[in-house]
């Protein structure tokens, strides 16, 4: 690993970078969660083999507009570098906007992937680089980290090190299983597809209707209990109110049209809008209706019960 601070070898470098074909970035930003957020650490790995970091160069650009501003006109404006990035669109934000060409972005290659072929908790590139990836004890302390702070931790760096690492295996990783959905339908085996699909619809149907089951004896046995949240399980009630009158009442009052009405209906939001003398002029009950939603979160692997 490289960290250079210097603003010479940081443009020495960005010069070297500039004749390359695919390079794995990442960024580090500092006060990211202030009005004004700040490019702290750009971090380069020209090496996917690499799995250590051995090759990634980080430059430290906090603060220097300059070397900023050369990044972008040498890498990311250039159309001949193939430039990779986790979540592409927050790091442009920082490295050139509408100016970037050629960038390749390993969270959008995930999200296209169908889940049985890649079956992920979550599309973080911490979770690519576990659970696709195999990488163990993957640091996510520094997610939230201080980048603002000179000198950095060597913990930091270390941090900001792997982050490039896990691009570039990531992005090897999703090329080989996007191959997997590259089928020419010429030559397809329809028979073998429509057996496969009705298979596999039996199976959907038997599971989607016991999940239905499932989420409505939850709903109600976790109101009926007042369990708010159990692994993973979040449910809120709402309260829908709304307004109700005996048509005798309503009909009465608007009997000069000649309409005899003689039931309950519900008054509407529009409806009371509309004639807002029926609720002073006529007896309304007032019913609540409870509704119960019940949210399902992702759960990590080994949290898995199964």
């Amino acid at each position: 690993m490289l960290y250079l601070t210097e603003p010479d070898r940081i443009s020495q470098a960005i010069a070297n970078y500039a004749q390359a074909k695919i390079l794995w970035i990442d960024t580090e930003i500092a006060d990211y969660q202030s009005k004004k957020p700040r490019l702290s650490l750009v971090q380069v790995l020209d090496d996917p083999t690499d799995v250590k970091g051995d090759r990634v160069a980080i430059l430290d650009v906090l603060d220097r507009t300059q070397l900023i501003d050369e990044f972008i006109d040498k890498i990311m404006a250039n159309p001949a570098i193939e430039k990779v990035f986790h979540n592409a669109s927050f790091d442009c934000r920082f490295l050139g906007r509408s100016r970037v060409r050629n960038v390749t972005c390993t969270l959008e290659m995930a999200q296209k992937i169908p889940y049985y072929i890649l079956p992920l908790s979550n599309y973080k590139l911490a979770t690519l680089a576990e659970q696709l990836c195999h990488f163990s004890k993957v640091n996510k302390t520094e997610q939230g980290g201080d980048w603002s702070q000179r000198p950095l931790t060597e913990q930091q760096l270390e941090y900001a090190k792997m982050d490039a690492v896990y691009v570039a295996c990531a992005h090897e990783r999703l090329l080989q299983l996007s191959q997997r959905l590259q089928i020419d339908p010429a030559t397809e085996d329809i028979a073998a597809l429509t057996l496969r699909y009705r298979h596999i619809e039996h199976r959907w149907k038997v599971l989607d209707t016991e999940l239905k089951h499932l989420k409505e004896r939850l709903k109600q046995a976790m109101a009926t209990q007042n369990v708010s949240e159990i692994d993973g399980f979040k449910l809120s009630i709402q309260e829908r109110k709304y307004k109700k009158v005996a048509f005798n009442d309503l009909a009465k009052f608007v009997q000069e049209s000649g309409i005899e009405l003689n039931f309950p209906i519900r008054l509407t939001q529009e409806l009371q809008k509309q004639m807002p003398e029926i609720i002073e002029n006529i007896p309304i009950e007032e019913d609540v209706e409870k509704i119960l939603q019940l949210k399902i979160s992702e759960l990590e692997d080994e949290n898995l019960p199964f």
